[in-house]
């Protein structure tokens, strides 16, 4: 088994914000990452101290969105760099991982 260096990038959003079509569409189409995966959160808060969260009597719309992807470093560190133009500061996670190949 070979590992190989890559860099992970979490993006925290809600549904309200309506930005995943467009991120979604800027890492697939046009920067073309190895891979991405989004997970809609069943509750979460972040700095405005604000709940977005799911009832199963009251169905939220403004829930917790994570995207996360992965590529080589020098690729995530250009993606980064113009997404930090995008983002709210404090939304964007980044850390260093191995994959297997």
């Amino acid at each position: 088994m070979t590992l190989v260096e890559v860099k992970m990038v979490r993006i925290y959003l809600t549904e309200a914000e309506r930005r995943l079509d467009e991120l979604l569409e800027l890492l697939h189409d046009r920067e073309k990452v190895r891979g991405v995966t989004v997970y809609r959160g069943i509750s979460g808060f972040g700095k405005s101290g604000k709940m977005h969260s799911s009832r199963l009597l009251d169905l939220s719309m403004d829930l917790p969105v994570i995207i996360e992807f992965f590529d080589d470093p020098d690729k995530i560190d250009m993606i980064t760099e113009h997404l930090a133009k995008l983002m709210e500061p404090g939304h964007m996670v980044i850390w260093s991982a191995k994959i297997n190949e």
